[in-house]
């Protein structure tokens, strides 16, 4: 790329099992990238790679904080996106989710540069519509033990629509929905990575509740193709646009899938549905499709089927360590 058209991109939450996917992908496609982590669930190993690479630069920060960087454009990905992580300190993950939104908006709106929320599918909460579109408000407990996460994303939003209206902050927002691949973290207690290093282990598979939930499952590099795409759509196209596939499965079925996949022997063993855990999740990707021409292209299996390896290997990393010690 000739430098004149590099940009310098800030990506926070870059170490992260998202942000990493996409620092490594725009640095395929020539730009210089800043990638900011706190480190509290994203991982060097993410980004090991990637750290001797000429236009890639690392910073421990905590956007709860201001942040003072001359950049091109900003990806905001910085916040524990599991329940698991999040429920652990969620003043710290509604903290994340508000001012680390303000701080950089704050950052944008001086260096009048684009700027991408990635928000989540959690601002629908437990929906009584299906599959949820855009318009959809929500149907969130404000003062749950997955509050902190899902009002949290929601006052993101908030700011960034304020932003756009108030300071004529050029945005860009997009409503993830659940996304899988290598690289997520294997304790992070989502049901893709859960199942998975169980299979792998030969431990009981756990599903909470009967299994008759279902959700959607998109590839990593589905998604980062989609977030990139829009982020480079006009300024016209802000969003909030949902990103997922549509493709919905149970989650029983998920975990026999991936027992297939695996050839474990682990047995299913069920365990009481957590609160406000949401029935069903699916995307209309109706926007996505009209205004950026884009739709998912990898299937569950040759997705699972990557991220098994991946997996495999860690593991297998993880119990060569131990030996050694």
């Amino acid at each position: 790329m000739k430098e004149h058209k590099r940009k310098r991109i800030l990506v926070t939450g870059g170490a992260g099992f998202l942000g990493s996917h996409l620092s490594e992908r725009l640095l395929k496609e020539g730009h210089q990238i800043l990638c900011v982590d706190n480190f509290y669930t994203g991982s060097k190993d993410n980004i090991r790679h990637l750290l001797s690479h000429p236009h890639f630069e690392t910073m421990r920060h905590d956007i709860c904080f201001p942040l003072s960087v001359e950049v091109d454009e900003i990806y905001n990905f910085a916040c524990p996106a599991s329940p698991l992580h999040y429920q652990k300190d969620p003043i710290q993950t509604l903290k994340t989710s508000v001012f680390g939104a303000w701080h950089l908006l704050g950052l944008a709106k001086r260096l009048q540069c684009k700027i991408f929320q990635a928000s989540t599918s959690e601002v629908y909460g437990d929906p009584q519509t299906h599959p949820q579109k855009e318009e959809y408000w929500g149907n969130v407990n404000p003062i749950g033990f997955r509050s902190c996460y899902d009002e949290g994303k929601r006052c993101a939003e908030t700011l960034f629509f304020d932003y756009k209206r108030k300071n004529l902050v050029p945005i860009k927002v997009a409503r993830i929905f659940n996304t899988y691949g290598p690289r997520m973290h294997p304790n992070d207690g989502r049901v893709v990575s859960n199942f998975i290093v169980q299979a792998l282990k030969n431990q009981p598979i756990t599903i909470y509740g009967d299994g008759s939930q279902t959700r959607s499952f998109c590839y990593v590099d589905d998604l980062i193709d989609v977030v990139i795409r829009f982020m480079n759509a006009p300024e016209a196209i802000f969003g909030p646009i949902n990103i997922g596939n549509p493709a919905e499965y149970r989650v029983i079925d998920l975990a026999n899938e991936i027992l297939r996949l695996t050839g474990s022997s682990s047995p299913i063993v069920y365990k009481s549905l957590p609160s406000d855990d949401p029935k069903q999740r699916r995307p209309d990707i109706s926007k996505a499709k009209e205004l950026l021409g884009w739709q998912p292209k990898t299937s569950l299996e040759t997705g699972l089927k990557a991220t098994v390896a991946y997996f495999d290997q860690v593991l297998s990393k993880n119990a060569l360590a131990a030996e050694l010690i």
